[in-house]
């Protein structure tokens, strides 16, 4: 199922899950997160970042391959721009047929930050798509910027951006941040202030962006405290070419095919791990027990 992304996290929200999103650059690791979102009958986000779009994978490819490959699929699947910060680039993607754009204007004052939204968010709701923003400013882990609470998202500025955007999602700052962190360091994250958001927002979906790295136990208290949907890049493109690593040690001649197919099982694992940690696993069991994919 090709899915919109507000329902999609509309559900998550109203249950107390968080759906998992993974940058997918290529066939194969969009595979590979659609075979563990199927084997755990969990919803799963396919993010694409702008420097993968123009590297990797053109707009109109991408929302063509990830729509074909969910249309046999019985669980949601979505397709979002992630981090858009270019005009052209985010009505590229809309015109594509992606479900969702990520508007990043987080660095920008709170006014042009939603006065930027709000364009997008009139363009995009008129041709269905869904729009994710952030407030607050979720940096770069090698320049410290998760550990700055002057970055953070304040609980008033959210509720007026929400308000006067329109926006369907938003990713808040709490203390993670892009990237690797320095080897043994774990962010601390500011679940008071998480709690604060979501109890004066309400039923409306928060983002975790900045997510590699954070630590299972971080995860599973900001899935508690109302984050709906986690950003996963570093890591997972990690576990992707640690399979890759695996599967090619000591083959001298190795098969396209097979090896493609065992590395997308190791990505898929891992990934799988996620969705059971974020609570999304299972959501989506058509059966005589389990219908809460209708809520």
């Amino acid at each position: 199922m090709y899915v919109s992304v507000s329902e999609m996290l509309k559900h998550a929200s109203t249950n107390n899950y968080a759906v998992p999103a993974p940058n997918c650059p290529d066939f194969n690791t969009m595979r590979a997160a659609l075979m563990a979102a199927q084997e755990e009958r969990s919803a799963v986000l396919i993010d694409i970042s702008p420097r993968q779009m123009h590297m990797h994978i053109a707009p109109e490819v991408a929302a063509a391959m990830v729509r074909a490959a969910a249309e046999p699929l019985d669980v949601p699947v979505a397709l979002q721009l992630d981090h858009g910060t270019e005009f052209e680039d985010i009505c590229r993607c809309i015109k594509a047929g992606y479900t969702s754009v990520m508007v990043d204007s987080s660095s920008l004052p709170f006014e042009e930050n939603v006065r930027r939204v709000s364009q997008i968010v009139s363009l995009a709701h008129a041709h269905g798509v869904s729009v994710e923003a952030e407030l607050g400013h979720v940096g770069q882990a090698a320049a410290g910027d998760g550990r700055s609470a002057d970055m953070y998202t304040k609980v008033d500025m959210a509720v007026e951006f929400i308000e006067r955007t329109g926006c369907d999602a938003l990713a808040v700052a709490i203390g993670t941040a892009h990237g690797n962190y320095p080897k043994d360091f774990v962010p601390k994250l500011d679940f008071e202030r998480l709690r604060e958001i979501k109890q004066a927002v309400g039923d409306y979906p928060l983002v975790l962006h900045g997510g590699s790295g954070s630590g299972d136990e971080n995860f599973k208290k900001a899935v508690e405290g109302g984050i709906n949907k986690v950003n996963l890049w570093t890591d997972y493109s990690a576990a992707y070419v640690r399979g890759l690593r695996e599967e090619l040690a000591g083959q001298e001649k190795p098969d396209y095919m097979l090896l493609s197919r065992a590395v997308e099982s190791k990505a898929s694992d891992w990934l799988r791990h996620y969705m059971r940690l974020f609570g999304s696993s299972g959501r989506y069991q058509f059966g005589e027990e389990t219908v809460e994919a209708t809520d």
